[in-house]
């Protein structure tokens, strides 16, 4: 099992487009754009440590 969480997520489409295209600015998919994102402004927001990627446990 991945571990990632499934939902529906609707965007107006003028928000979509902008980021469909710094996605593909940065060769991300939307979803993945997303998802970093949400990290970044979790981590500012202090609400969030630093991935498992990074080597953290958590």
């Amino acid at each position: 099992m991945s571990g990632k969480k499934k939902f529906l997520l609707r965007l107006d489409e003028t928000l979509y487009s902008a980021l469909e295209k710094w996605a593909s600015d940065d060769l991300r998919s939307v979803n993945a754009q997303i998802e970093f994102l949400l990290s970044e402004a979790l981590k500012k927001a202090g609400r969030q440590k630093k991935s498992n990627s990074e080597g953290d446990a958590q």
